[in-house]
């Protein structure tokens, strides 16, 4: 199983954000942290530059920092962004998931 993958969508949103903040360096934090019905939760935040352990994943200029803990269960995970009539956001698909929340 690969690394994390950033769609061509969602690295347009992150490029995007990165100009709109002024952060040229910046990037999408990506994480999961213990909590949630199936026993973790993802997190995401805007990070103006990786920390100094994250493995650093880019695709056309956008970038999605990971913490070494979260890179573990993040493995193989596509990063995307949606945009419906119900739903604006970035989009975690991740082939570990066993089970979801209803």
């Amino acid at each position: 199983m690969g690394a994390i993958d950033i769609s061509e969508k969602a690295a347009a949103r992150i490029r995007a954000i990165s100009t709109e903040k002024g952060t040229p360096a910046g990037g999408l934090r990506l994480g999961v942290k213990g909590g949630g019905c199936s026993g973790l939760s993802y997190f995401i935040d805007w990070a103006e530059g990786p920390s100094r352990h994250d493995q650093v994943i880019e695709r056309e200029g956008a970038r999605v920092f990971v913490d070494p803990k979260s890179a573990v269960f993040l493995q193989g995970t596509t990063v995307d962004w949606q945009q419906t009539l119900m739903q604006t956001g970035f989009v975690f698909r991740n082939p570990n998931v066993k089970s979801a929340c209803g």
